[in-house]
């Protein structure tokens, strides 16, 4: 049984119509615009209330640190509110950072991506004969930019971990490139990033017989 508890924007009744801000009338949130300003320009919002953004605690944290610091500190950073690991805590955590794959081919379009897929198998799972075909594996690459990594995704245990790491690289500019490049720790799950050679473009298998 999955229960998904959503927040609802109570934003209707604080008097922002008074001072003139605008919000979305289908769900109460308020537009903002790159540096959380509103219609109104002294007005600013952050986290969860914000329309089309993550509603993530960190994120709202972020949010606020980096609006304080441009309107007090000479700053010029803004919240980045693509490249955002994030985890569903699940029995087999999924974990992800950057666009999805349809979002991905919205932005670029599907002739300027790469998507590399792999099912892999923990060795934790070795022992109780667990499915070696249950974990899965995905990097999305933009062609036209030097095969960038730009969305990650991971099912399997420990994916907060892994995509916490990723993350990093991610916002470093991590490229296809460099991730085959990089020397993988044996057996462990984040591994099946620095190994991938099959695109979902070319229909192989991705099974695999072994961890």
């Amino acid at each position: 049984v999955l229960i998904a508890i959503g927040r609802d924007a109570c934003t209707r009744n604080i008097g922002l119509e008074t001072i003139g801000v605008k919000i979305n009338e289908k769900n109460g949130k308020v537009p903002v615009n790159d540096e959380e300003q509103t219609n109104v320009p002294y007005v600013y919002a952050i986290g969860d209330i914000l329309d089309g953004k993550l509603e993530l605690t960190p994120v709202a944290i972020q949010a606020g640190r980096l609006l304080a610091q441009r309107l007090y500190g000479g700053s010029s950073r803004k919240c980045d509110y693509i490249n955002v690991p994030t985890t569903v805590f699940t029995p087999l955590e999924y974990g992800s950072c950057g666009f999805p794959e349809e979002k991905a081919i919205e932005e670029y379009g599907k002739q300027n991506l790469e998507v590399y897929h792999s099912l892999f198998w923990p060795l934790e799972w070795t022992v109780p004969g667990r499915d070696n075909n249950t974990c899965y594996a995905k990097i999305i690459c933009n062609k036209q930019d030097n095969n960038r990594v730009i969305g990650l995704h991971v099912l399997g245990p420990n994916a907060g971990e892994v995509t916490q790491g990723f993350a990093a690289a991610i916002k470093c500019g991590l490229t296809k490139e460099l991730l085959d490049e990089t020397i993988g720790i044996h057996p462990t799950c984040a591994e099946v990033f620095t190994t991938m050679d099959i695109t979902k473009a070319s229909g192989q298998d991705i099974t695999q017989k072994g961890c």
